[in-house]
């Protein structure tokens, strides 16, 4: 459905002219849910050309373009406009980039998740160039009166040849604004091979602000009027609190309010706790610090790590709950393996760990609220706002900070919704701020889950047959929790013949979510460490294994499922690219592969690593092949995110666990839960395939392959096998 189906067209247009000063929007582009652009209006009034909702241009020749997106280190703020200033031809300094505010009406679909910005918008965004320029082209035709076919385009200038005639975009904008809109699907797209922005490396264009410390991010929003605000939430999630001594609190120096929020059980929603306002956040958090509180914790206080895990290993013994793939004999092709191998794997609960903690401005008065927020999902936090403060859609306004890192946790609108209340309740502009703590027992946690696997190997060591039993959470006993769950296609899925997938599951009180790569993040660590087993015990190459895997795979394998020709295609290239198999590495040394299809994208791996007698690991080099389809729009961006990814991967496989014990989370800080240090990051080396397809986003797929990649290198350096992460609860030292 449409997103303006609910309203009529020619008020909308007449509320956007009012809402813009003047300004009457144009072209508005509706996205459909498949980010296919379905229809067009069009409407100007006097002054700038507005030729949608994203290009405006001045009578002085000033050209902006919204980034629509909100920008979480991604590379959107940039990457997004350097696809409309490419159709519209103009030169990328000429431009200024404004960031967005939440409004879904005008601009579509607004959010940071799942490597979706560069497929949704690769043509969408593309068109609203092409649109604002042979708009331009037809204005400057009929005012020489001459075909719109002979005229040309250049840095936002239009050429006519044949009379030596030029008019520049703003000379042009006013007549512009009366041309009819083209039919979308008729605008004429540049050939690639024409391209003078995309494909180019352009710098971020926050880079200057960013490294001159300028005022960019939600932390650093200042309101006339503002309290600074602190949060105390229960220990144990959804606990609630019942009594505190505000008292006490309210006569410390800079408190200016102290008061308790009633919250409700929804993990995703505003939670119970005490808020205390400030004329400084140093006020506000040494009040704390002497806040004592009585809680009604919950059932989820008895729940631990050691109960998680005890659960799990009970279930094992079990057969699975239910199946999510079943395919040939497995039972029968196990008892004709020349060779069978089971191992049982395991990845802990994972924090975000965002370097900007979470934070929130909100303005609540006369029954609206403005706010300014570092958040992935803007419209789900309107509507968590107005669901909870009882107020409607368009009395909320947003404002895209940039944000410090989100990763997925910003997708969780739990602090926006925490601002939002506190202001009400306060009266007052309030400035709310996590501290780190707050940040990583607050989380919405990447899911720990347990794997045991048996493969049977055939004797020309051909993989005949699979089995994974996999434990995981649910508290209905259906429906995982959110990013807890997986499918039945995982590869090798539809390479083997004898294939199945079971899965079990417990309750479970903590909060989880989406982290860079959900999903993929653990199951490629599962998946490839165990093809990896696998190839070693049938004596094959791994990466010749992976190759006779993929050379399984049917032609018609489903929609949205891995096209074995791809990967194929970045395993041969990162073969190449790391001398695989041609060099000698000294003993405590060694190599590991891993592939993997996520978000669309397709990436192999290679890690080399060191491993000292005394069991001193490091990480050397990792090269990298991708497969995005057939444009890299920002090389330098491009770079950036897959650097960025296996960066990541290393950092979680290296040390980062979350551990619960009686329903609260042990760890605290970095000291506990800590980041990669600039000393253990690795060479990276990349390298991209272009195929046919569609470009796909690269956020996100980067990540997967690493971590298994390192566990296998770890074992061609020292033979152990590593089931279970982080890395720091393993001894590697070897003899």
């Amino acid at each position: 459905m449409s997103i303006f189906s609910a309203l009529d067209r020619r008020e909308f247009l007449r509320v956007s002219a009012l809402a813009g000063g003047g300004l009457m929007l144009g072209a508005l582009l509706d996205f459909g849910s498949n980010g296919v652009l379905e229809a067009a209006e069009s409407g100007y009034g006097d002054g700038d050309f507005s030729p949608n909702a994203f290009i405006r241009i001045s009578p002085t020749g000033a050209i902006t373009v919204m980034a629509k997106n909100p920008e979480i280190g991604q590379g959107i703020k940039t990457m997004l406009p350097m696809l409309i200033a490419e159709e519209l031809d103009v030169d990328w300094s000429a431009i200024t980039i404004e960031q967005a505010m939440s409004e879904p009406a005008k601009y579509g679909p607004q959010h940071a998740g799942g490597s979706t910005s560069t497929p949704t918008n690769w043509e969408p965004l593309r068109r609203a160039g092409a649109v604002g320029r042979q708009m331009l082209v037809g204005a400057a035709a009929q005012l020489w009166s001459v075909p719109a076919a002979e005229c040309t385009t250049a840095s936002g200038v239009v050429y006519h040849k044949a009379s030596n005639r030029r008019l520049t975009y703003g000379a042009l904008a006013t007549a512009a604004a009366a041309q009819p809109v083209p039919a979308l699907a008729s605008v004429t797209l540049k050939n690639p091979k024409d391209f003078r922005i995309i494909g180019k490396p352009m710098t971020g264009v926050d880079n200057h602000k960013i490294v001159t410390g300028q005022p960019l991010f939600g932390i650093d929003v200042t309101v006339p009027g503002m309290l600074y605000g602190v949060f105390e939430k229960c220990a144990v999630w959804a606990g609630k609190a019942e009594s505190a001594n505000l008292d006490e609190i309210k006569a410390l120096p800079g408190v200016k309010q102290a008061f308790i929020v009633e919250g409700g059980t929804v993990l995703s929603g505003l939670l119970s706790g005490v808020a205390i306002l400030a004329d400084s956040f140093w006020a506000a958090r040494s009040a704390r610090a002497k806040l004592k509180v009585t809680w009604t914790e919950g059932e989820t206080a008895q729940q631990s790590t050691a109960s998680i895990k005890a659960r799990a290993a009970e279930l094992f013994t079990q057969a699975p709950q239910r199946s999510l793939r079943s395919d040939g004999d497995v039972n029968a092709a196990f008892a004709t393996a020349a060779k069978t191998i089971e191992a049982t794997y395991e990845y802990p609960f994972i924090a975000h760990a965002t370097l900007e903690p979470q934070n929130c401005t909100a303005s609540f008065k006369d029954n609206a609220i403005e706010i300014w927020a570092p958040t992935q999902n803007p419209q789900g936090g309107r509507a968590l706002v107005a669901a909870t403060l009882g107020i409607p859609d368009k009395d909320i306004a947003i404002h895209l900070t940039r944000t410090g890192g989100g990763f997925g946790r910003r997708l969780n609108n739990d602090y926006m919704v925490e601002a939002a209340m506190i202001s009400k309740i306060a009266g007052v502009p309030v400035k709310m701020m996590w501290t780190r703590e707050d940040d990583i027992r607050h989380d919405f946690y990447r899911p720990a889950g347990f794997h045991k696997l048996k493969g049977g190997i055939d004797a020309s060591g051909k993989l005949t047959a699979w089995q994974n039993h996999f434990v995981s959470f649910s508290n209905n006993g259906k429906d995982f929790v959110q990013s807890a769950g997986m499918d039945g296609g995982e590869f090798p899925a539809l390479s083997v013949p004898n294939f199945s997938v079971g899965v079990s599951t417990m309750p479970l009180g903590v909060p989880t979510g989406y982290l860079r790569a959900p999903g993929s993040n653990a199951l490629s660590y599962v998946m490839e460490s165990f093809i990896d087993e696998l190839a070693h015990a049938a004596k094959k190459d791994p990466v010749q294994f992976r190759l006779e895997l993929l050379a399984a795979m049917p032609v018609d394998a489903p929609r949205g499922a891995m096209v074995a020709a791809r990967m194929k295609g970045v395993l041969e290239l990162v073969a190449q690219k790391s001398g695989w198999g041609t060099r000698k590495l000294p003993k405590g040394s060694g190599v590991g592969v891993a592939s993997y299809f996520s978000h669309r994208g397709y990436f192999a791996e290679v890690v080399e690593v060191s491993v000292t007698r005394a069991g001193k690991l490091t990480v050397k080099k990792v090269w990298v092949a991708g497969d995005v389809g057939s444009q890299i729009i920002n090389p330098s961006g491009a770079l950036n995110q897959v650097q960025g990814s296996v960066i990541d991967g290393i950092g979680q496989t290296l040390a980062q666990e979350i551990t619960i014990e009686n329903g609260r989370t042990k760890q605290s800080n970095f000291h506990d839960f800590p980041l990669i240090r600039l000393t253990q990051i690795p060479v990276v080396d990349v390298s991209f395939r272009t195929t046919e397809y569609p470009p796909t986003g690269m956020g996100e797929p980067a990540l997967p392959p690493v971590v298994p990649a390192l566990c296998n290198a770890i074992f061609a350096a020292t033979g152990k096998r590593v089931r279970s992460l982080p890395l720091s609860n393993h001894d590697l030292r070897w003899t």
